[in-house]
């Protein structure tokens, strides 16, 4: 659970500062926001879901 939680911080900092980045970049469009943000939510739900390992016990 707590890599899980890690995996939505590591791509909360992203979403926050890239889509300002690509509001200004794509001359302040906010479907490109929309867009950005689906898509990094779309990566870090298959990131928490698949990505992370869990562990059998052993250290």
């Amino acid at each position: 659970m707590a890599r899980r939680l890690a995996v939505l911080i590591v791509f909360g900092a992203p979403a926050i500062v890239g889509g300002g980045v690509v509001y200004a970049l794509c001359g302040h469009s906010w479907a490109a926001v929309g867009v950005f943000e689906a898509l990094l939510y779309a990566g870090a739900a298959a990131t928490a879901i698949w990505g992370v390992k869990t562990s059998g016990g052993e250290h």
